[in-house]
């Protein structure tokens, strides 16, 4: 039978009852850091699964909406209340289509509803202006305080197995091409690979204590996700994007009955951080790896947040790499960082070999999985490889069409294989660094993916008698700076707001961090001087990124 993120938590709950499976923050908190906790034993979030289910159940057979049909959520993932309403639904029979609240465009919302062939869509109270021509039936998401306990004689419908290719989620791509993010259908076999793989990545260090660890992002991103059914913690993380927190925390955690705290903020502060360990236990890190480094820079003049950090079982990191600087001070200092890789379609891949040794760093493929490999350039170049192997070849990142977690069939290639478009160096058997990516994204601060060619293509088409040259920018920061090269003797500031102005319509429908909707996010340079390749006069976007660090702090502090 296939094991999904329901039958994980039946059998956590019947095995771990009274255990805590949440610390939820006290809205009274008087608290001079920000929070006191309580919490919810694995028992009530059972049963609190179930009334949502059975209130969804009910709701949605009112309005004939069929068993198995595709229902949207429009909510934030990061309260209790969003997983009840997440879990609650696939519990009623529903395969939940997940909208993160960071795509707010309710048009690309309709469309995406649409293509998933969606029959509803549950929303969070602040969307229902912008709901009024919505294409299916919408309902108010509900909450444990409001829900109606009348519902608790409603039968549910039975448990059955799964079919290996039966859709459980749809996730979408955390960065939007074409106008618009792209759908990730989750198979159940796809599942079922996503809860062994937790289960191995959040394996206890000390099977006789519990172990406690931090929401990481968002539910809606399948990042949370994974969390969740290995450490089982539905406060999200994402995502990677993002993605690895819903298929980390909550799968992961719940196997293995841990606990999952809510922080107050997902960039929490290191006051908090020790709030968390006081008052929580907390003895497990999860953070973006964005998040990770304020821990990390703040701990060099805090000795005792640095024994706090040391102390810690396993500190994780995920959806983009740690500064080197901040990765050796950490590795130097006794802090044993672990770092996860993933993506929105695959979720959690490569997990690297942690503590604090010489090869702490070195990523390995997740056991059970099949991946591979294969060298940038082709068969002539693979088969040269062969001949004369060396570890500074350049591969290719490549989930297996027989590996388990393998995407839907129509996110991959035609060779039936998923390429992932990261590439990785092979430094020891079977041991790999991360040498980027293969195309023209850039991660945010927050680990989401932003389409930076899209952005530079359409500001081209837009305003093409205004700018010479454009790049986009802002790999690790809360959202893009378009950097551009006049074509005109146009006032500066006024330049800025014509730009703005022929490209608000395009960034309307992109996700909050891809948008450039400010003229602070612009930056006007002379004609010719962004650093550029020798050979095609291309201009390198890290270096621009390197050339303008200290303009680029200062953007994002004001």
């Amino acid at each position: 039978m296939l094991r999904t993120h329901l039958t994980v938590l039946e059998t956590s709950a019947s095995r771990y009852p009274l255990s805590p499976v949440f610390k939820l923050p006290r809205s009274d908190s008087q608290s001079s850091h920000g929070q006191d906790w309580y919490s919810i034993t694995y028992r009530q979030f059972y049963m609190d699964v179930e009334l949502f289910a059975r209130h969804w159940s009910r709701t949605l057979a009112e309005s004939k909406v069929a068993l198995g049909s595709v229902v949207g959520l429009w909510i934030g993932g990061y309260t209790y209340n969003d997983v009840l309403n997440i879990y609650g639904m696939s519990r009623a029979g529903f395969v939940p289509q997940l909208f993160s609240l960071r795509l707010p465009s309710a048009e690309v919302i309709f469309e995406l509803l649409h293509k998933a062939n969606a029959k509803a869509l549950v929303y969070e109270s602040d969307f229902a202006p912008v709901l009024r021509e919505c294409p299916v039936p919408a309902y108010l998401a509900r909450s444990i305080e409001d829900i109606d306990i009348d519902v608790t004689g409603y039968p549910l419908p039975e448990l059955r197995p799964a079919q290996p290719e039966d859709i459980a989620f749809f996730f979408h791509t955390s960065g939007s091409s074409g106008g618009s993010p792209k759908l990730v259908p989750c198979s159940h076999r796809w599942l079922d690979a996503t809860v062994m793989k937790s289960n191995h990545t959040c394996l206890p260090q000390n099977p006789e204590r519990q172990d406690v660890t931090v929401w990481m992002g968002s539910m809606c991103h399948i990042g949370q996700t994974f969390s969740a059914l290995g450490f089982y913690s539905p406060f999200g993380f994402l995502k990677l994007t993002l993605i690895i927190f819903f298929l980390k925390v909550l799968i992961g955690s719940l196997q293995h009955g841990s606990c999952v705290i809510q922080p107050t903020q997902i960039s929490f502060s290191s006051e908090e951080l020790v709030a968390m360990v006081i008052r929580c236990g907390l003895n497990r890190l999860n953070q973006f790896a964005a998040f990770l480094c304020n821990h990390l820079r703040a701990s060099r003049l805090d000795p005792k947040l640095l024994s706090l950090l040391t102390s810690f079982d396993e500190v994780l990191y995920s959806g983009m790499p740690l500064a080197r600087e901040e990765e050796e001070w950490a590795l130097c200092n006794g802090i044993k960082l672990r770092n996860l890789f993933g993506s929105t379609e695959a979720g959690a891949t490569l997990l690297s070999v942690g503590g604090t040794e010489g090869n702490a760093t070195l990523l390995q493929p997740i056991p059970g999985t099949a991946y591979s490999f294969m060298p940038i350039g082709g068969e002539a170049d693979a088969a040269a490889a062969a001949t004369h192997q060396s570890t500074a070849r350049m591969l290719e990142f490549v989930i297996l069409a027989e590996s388990g977690d393998c995407p839907h069939s129509s996110l991959r290639a035609a060779d039936g294989h998923f390429h992932t478009g990261d590439l990785f160096q092979e430094v020891a058997p079977g041991q790999y660094v991360s040498r980027g990516r293969d195309d023209d994204w850039i991660k945010s601060e927050n680990s989401l993916r932003c389409d930076t060619k899209s952005i530079e293509d359409h500001t081209r088409m837009m305003c093409g008698s205004l700018i010479g040259e454009c790049i986009v920018v802002g790999s690790g920061r809360p959202s893009p700076v378009l950097f551009v090269e006049p074509n005109t003797d146009m006032d500066v500031e006024k330049l800025k707001k014509e730009i703005i102005r022929k490209t608000r319509q395009f960034h309307s429908r992109r996700y909050l961090h891809e948008r450039i909707s400010a003229t602070n996010r612009i930056v006007i340079v002379p004609p010719k001087t962004l650093p550029r390749t020798l050979t095609k006069g291309n201009i390198r976007r890290k270096a621009v990124e390197e050339a303008y660090k200290s303009l680029l702090d200062e953007i994002y502090a004001s």
